[in-house]
């Protein structure tokens, strides 16, 4: 199972747990609510490590506004 895209929904903290967890993918900038970075896409390459850095970010999401959409 590929991430293919990632997103945030509304309801975001910006409790920056997504940005520690995967700083390639997110940024949460000071006094902003997370964003998926512009370039995010060039790391979703079908790694399967790396995409499960991104699940493990979405599952911890306090307020499960991560999602992201799969090959399968």
């Amino acid at each position: 199972m590929a991430i293919k895209r990632v997103w945030i929904e509304e309801g975001c903290i910006s409790c920056n747990l997504c940005e520690d967890l995967v700083p390639e993918v997110f940024e949460v900038p000071l006094g902003e609510f997370c964003n998926v970075k512009a370039d995010a896409g060039r790391f979703l390459t079908g790694d399967a490590a790396f995409d499960e850095k991104v699940q493990e970010a979405a599952d911890a999401c306090p307020v499960e506004v991560i999602r992201l959409e799969t090959d399968s």
